[in-house]
């Protein structure tokens, strides 16, 4: 009797030291995420110094923050490298591997989204690795397409985007679309196999065998085979060049011809009002972006990201028990107004309230993957080409064709240049300025110019190689999204409080804690398709051929 009470004594006692040893374990784990946490911001602070945003932040300058950023660094790594090799719960070994990951990712000094990048004229040295080589070729979008010769002045790239939409005369159309050539040629020279895209495209390719590609992010995100992923592109196109005229027109006039809604409501939207406008529709969403904390730059600066973007300036934690709330950044370039910056703006926005929504442990505040990132965003921002959303908060509307060709139009060209990617990264060797050629006069009836690389039009495509999939592709999540939220909560385009609430709760908060096919599965209850893009691209009037 007495040896069975020793025997459950030593029992009860190895595993109570077993629960200390894990609950020490994990509380040390937790101290290192905290640590991470700190570390992360300094970056980000770094990073929205360096935009220009501000010049100091919370008392302390660039240098300052410098200065926390590499105490934090080395805090990090003394906490991993003193955390024990064994005996983690699944949970936590997860999180150090992450951290690990992190650590590695800033281990060569802050990260800066905004930081300038290497010059245009970088762009021609044949000894410039693969990231180097995209860094110069997105100084070319800054230094040139931050400054594009129009008329008697200069113009920025997105500015000019606009402007073809909206320009009457088709002689200043084709100019201003010309004005863009000076930068297709730093990006793809004479289309020779020594251009710094065919040369960078060619690394690009090599890097995706290696290491996988967003093209690849997609298969997973969506659970088809490449092939499907491909034919889903081929199979809107097909349907959109249905609905699109036979009448050819030249590439400066396709956004001319699709924009009628944009010259109609131009009036109604003076630059000034953009924000304005964005914030009353996310109050009806449910969501008060002021609460929120959003800080903006989003005018024209000399030297300025030449893309619109969203970050990160703080991440949210929980601190003595109290959530700590994600201050989100939002940079743009807007010396229009106009449907299509309004349209933008809100996707930005639809970024800032994404990560203000998540709730999670620190490692796990973060981005989704990029589908999911950029679909989310979408969701909003389609409502804008809505006659609900127009009449509502514009007071007029335009019809609903036009409406629809205005946000299609634009969507169409981003399927265009997924497919362009998917063919690129598959076959490097390939010419990209036939290849453009062919997907956009088969497709988008638009006359062919095989002598311009005027499918340089995006940074995306030179910055992050198969990143536009996130856009083209992700425009089937998006139809899918808002057909599946107005099942559940009604109608949105004209504001509906349910959405910011109903969204967080079922996919929003989770940030990166669950993978994002697993998410998807579950709040569909079925495998993603292309169908619902499709129903919606039909709501046009077919074209009389």
């Amino acid at each position: 009797m007495l040896e069975r009470a020793a025997a459950i004594f030593v029992f009860v006692s190895l595993a109570v030291n077993v629960f200390a040893r894990s609950e020490d374990s994990s509380r040390a784990v937790a101290e290192a995420e905290t640590v991470y946490a700190e570390l992360r911001d300094a970056n980000s602070i770094i990073g929205a110094i360096d935009s220009r945003l501000f010049k100091s932040y919370r008392g302390r300058d660039r240098a300052g923050w410098e200065q926390v950023f590499k105490q934090y660094q080395k805090r990090l790594k003394t906490a991993l490298a003193a955390l024990p090799t064994a005996g983690l719960s699944v949970a936590d070994e997860r999180v150090v591997g992450l951290l690990k990951t992190r650590l590695d990712a800033l281990s060569t000094g802050p990260v800066s989204e905004g930081s300038q990048p290497r010059p245009c004229a970088d762009s021609t040295r044949k000894d410039l690795d693969y990231a180097a080589l995209r860094n110069a070729m997105v100084g070319c979008f800054t230094a040139l397409g931050g400054s594009l010769h129009f008329e008697n002045g200069t113009v920025d790239r997105g500015s000019a985007l606009g402007m073809l939409a909206e320009l009457d005369d088709p002689s200043r159309r084709k100019a201003l679309f010309y004005s863009f050539i000076p930068l297709w040629q730093a990006i793809n020279g004479d289309d020779s196999e020594a251009s710094a895209y065919r040369r960078m495209i060619v690394m690009a390719s090599a890097d995706a065998a290696k290491n996988g590609s967003e093209i690849d992010a997609a298969v997973r995100t969506f659970g088809v085979a490449p092939a499907e992923v491909e034919r889903w592109l081929e199979q809107i196109l097909t349907l959109w060049s249905e609905v699109m005229p036979d009448q050819p027109v030249e590439p400066w006039d396709y956004k001319y011809a699709s924009g009628a809604a944009d010259r109609l409501l131009a009036a109604k939207i003076p630059r000034e009002s953009l924000r304005p406008l964005d914030e009353r529709f996310y109050r009806d969403l449910g969501v008060d972006l002021n609460r929120l904390g959003v800080l903006y730059d989003i005018f024209p600066k000399t030297g300025k990201s030449s893309v619109a973007y969203t970050d990160f300036l703080t991440y949210g934690r929980t601190l003595h028990g109290r959530w700590t709330k994600t201050i989100a950044r939002v940079s743009a370039s807007y010396a229009e107004g106009g449907l299509s910056s309004v349209n933008e703006l809100v996707h930005e926005n639809g970024h800032a309230v994404h990560i203000s929504a998540i709730r999670n442990r620190p490692v796990f505040t973060d981005w989704p993957d990029d589908f999911l990132t950029e679909a989310c965003a979408d969701v909003p921002s389609w409502s804008v080409y809505e006659p609900a959303w127009q009449q509502k908060y514009l007071g007029a509307a335009a019809p609903v064709d036009a409406s629809l060709r205005a946000l299609y139009g634009n969507v169409m060209l981003d399927v265009a240049w997924a497919l362009f990617e998917l063919r690129m990264l598959s076959d490097p060797a390939a010419d990209p300025n036939l290849l453009w050629t062919d997907i956009t006069h088969r497709y988008l009836h638009i006359v062919a110019h095989a002598e311009l690389s005027w499918w340089a039009l995006r940074v995306q495509l030179v910055d992050l190689p198969g990143y536009m999939v996130n856009y083209g592709l992700g425009a089937v999540l998006t139809a899918e999204l808002r057909e599946k939220l107005r099942e559940e909560i009604g109608a949105f385009d004209a504001g509906n409080r349910r959405w910011y609430p109903y969204l967080s709760d079922h996919l929003l908060r989770y940030g990166l804690e669950r993978p994002v096919p697993e998410l998807l599965r579950e709040f569909f209850g079925r495998p993603v398709t292309a169908q619902a893009l499709l129903d919606q691209i039909r709501r046009l009037t077919p074209s009389t051929h």
